[in-house]
């Protein structure tokens, strides 16, 4: 037996097994694997303090020695690769040195602590775009400029498609759904689709939103009449995810999940434990992922097969949605009139040209699309929306009165969309509370040729050189960093770090570059591949946050380790307390009188 080391306490024992050195925690829930004693001090990621406490609950199984021939066959392509990269384009620009080979800055940006930590004081540093280090030394651009990403966006959309990592895991979860498609087959399922996210449409769902988060306050009412301080703390995230889950059942599929309800739906029973093995993200996942570019589309399409919980909880989830979806779609045929988002998707296809319409298994697939992309997504917002909120007091009091103010103008009938767009207080304080936490904090791309990339603002590189344009070559990686975009001074003023709904009642639209789908956020991203729901989201969150805040009053609790909120990294930004892996956000609600 090796003599143990110790990762971050914990205990580590090492032993010999078939020519390899597999270490592993002797306690707790972090499993660690490495290759070969002689080698250990050459994978940092394994070894080191600064790197090797992260749980990615892998025993030595055949899942672990598939992993490790898949990352020789891959190192193999990876060091052919770079023997004919030559020097990186990107090696003249700034950027943040790196304390790995294996994970290069990762670790920094994808594992940090609170979202966007590093990136505001690289932006700092370096300006609008800067250089990162990618897995084993790959040069990889992040850009936060609006020039930038207008242009990689909206200018020239389809030269950029998603990294084949991003790509394939979206298929793992959504199948074949608008979300991973590319090009011509991007467009045409984008064509069709849009008919169902039509303006007159989706104003008629308005009915369904304040049904639905009118449901919600009653079941808060009753919380707080069994607190014996009138004031319990309340998970919002969960309350408000369960709230949108129903919303898109009913909407999008005229589907009861019975969310609010606590129905034992398998659909939602699966989507709950589906969702930290969706979002999690762990070291050992970036560094295999990064090979996947090598790899063929039948090999990709395979690994949803090996033998790990993440994959398997993704193959029984998609198995399960499209046999859900099959049944919806059925019902929705039968129907014929349904004024659903599927319903009126199928009459659009079905008016298509047979050369460009949705096949079948197409059609199952934006189910799940539509099923993730409008649920988490709204529900994390609204609750950054409210912890904003409970944060700054004056804010919330300002919306009580022109909510108040409102009501007493209209009576008692339901507010409209004119009521909702008019108070002007409570949009601007939501676009701010959008602005600080973009829930998409970062989208990958991948250049499909050589190109230069424009920048708004000019950078300084290394070599001293003013710079007003980045040129790269074919393959570079290009992370957006959307919430340093949300954060750019010269974009949204010196306090852009700061809450200050005033802003959007400032801003000068006409030196703005046209960038996002909604008052120049890029939440919804933008370009041809812009949220086709954005509008449903928007109308969603206002009825949602208008029937909450007439009602209730939000306050943080006292500030302990238990209850200190951090803006989590994963494939979304969400909510969670330190030790937990489950979204959280606990706020003390009060009933208004």
């Amino acid at each position: 037996m090796s003599p143990p080391v110790i990762i971050r306490g914990l205990d580590i024992e090492s032993s010999p097994q078939g020519g390899y050195t597999f270490i592993r925690a002797s306690k707790g829930s972090y499993s660690v694997v490495a290759v070969n004693n002689a080698q250990l001090s050459e994978f940092p990621l394994f070894c080191s303090s600064a790197q090797a406490s992260f749980p990615i609950n892998m025993a030595v199984t055949s899942a672990s020695l598939l992993f490790l021939s898949t990352l020789i066959s891959s190192l193999l392509l990876w060091v052919f690769a770079l023997s004919r990269r030559g020097k990186s384009i990107l090696h003249d620009l700034r950027g943040p040195e790196s304390k790995s080979f294996w994970l290069g800055n990762q670790p920094e940006y994808m594992f940090q602590k609170g979202t966007g930590e590093s990136e505001f004081k690289w932006m700092g540093a370096y300006g609008s775009a800067w250089r990162v280090r990618g897995c084993m030394g790959e040069d990889r651009l992040m850009v936060a400029d609006p020039k930038a990403l207008q242009y990689i966006l909206h200018a020239s959309g389809h030269d950029f498609p998603k990294t084949p990592d991003v790509s394939h895991t979206i298929r793992m979860l959504i199948g074949d759904g608008i979300g991973c498609t590319e090009g011509e087959i991007h467009r045409r399922q984008r064509k069709v689709m849009a008919a169902a996210f039509s303006v007159p449409h989706l104003k008629a769902f308005l009915i369904q939103f304040q049904f639905t988060a009118s449901k919600l306050a009653q079941k808060w009412k009753d919380e707080i009449a069994t607190d014996p301080n009138q004031e319990p703390l309340l998970n919002v995230s969960e309350w408000l995810s369960r709230t949108t889950l129903d919303i898109i059942g009913e909407a999008g599929f005229d589907f009861d999940f019975g969310a609010l309800d606590n129905s034992h739906n398998p659909v939602t029973r699966m989507y709950d434990s589906l969702f930290v093995d969706s979002l999690y993200h762990g070291p050992l996942d970036a560094l295999f992922e990064s090979f996947w570019r090598y790899l063929p589309k039948p090999i990709l399409n395979l690994l949803v097969y090996l033998p790990r919980r993440e994959y398997r909880r993704f193959r029984n989830y998609l198995g399960s949605i499209r046999e859900v979806a099959r049944g919806i779609v059925r019902k929705s045929i039968v129907k014929g009139d349904g004024r659903d988002i599927m319903s009126v998707l199928l009459r659009a296809n079905d008016s298509e040209d047979p050369r460009t319409k949705l096949s079948d298994n197409e059609v199952v697939d934006q189910i799940s699309t539509l099923l993730l992309a409008g649920h988490d997504t709204s529900a994390n917002s609204l609750t950054w929306f409210f912890w904003e909120l409970a944060k700054h007091p004056e804010s919330a009091r300002a919306i009580h009165e022109e909510i108040a103010a409102v009501r007493a103008r209209i009576g008692s009938r339901d507010f409209s969309i004119s009521d909702l767009e008019g108070m002007s207080t409570m949009v601007a304080a939501l676009k701010e509370s959008m602005r600080l936490h973009p829930i998409v904090w970062q989208l990958s791309r991948v250049a499909a040729n050589n190109d230069v990339i424009p920048l708004a603002f000019p950078i300084i590189t290394k070599s001293g050189k003013q710079i007003s344009a980045i040129p790269i070559c074919k393959g570079t990686h290009i992370d957006m960093s959307f919430c340093s975009y949300s954060r750019l001074p010269e974009v949204w003023g010196e306090d852009a770090d700061k809450w200050n709904p005033e802003r959007f009642h400032q801003l000068d639209k006409e030196k703005q570059i046209s960038l996002g789908l909604y008052a120049n956020l890029i939440n919804f991203s933008g370009g041809i591949r812009g949220c086709l729901g954005w509008r449903f989201a928007i109308i969603e969150m206002q009825a949602i946050a208008a029937a909450l805040l007439e009602n209730f009053e939000f306050s943080l609790p006292p500030q302990t380790p238990e209850t200190q909120i951090t803006r989590k990294p994963l494939r979304l930004m969400v909510p969670m307390v330190e030790g937990s892996f489950y979204p959280w956000m606990g706020l003390k609600v009060r009933y208004l009188e």
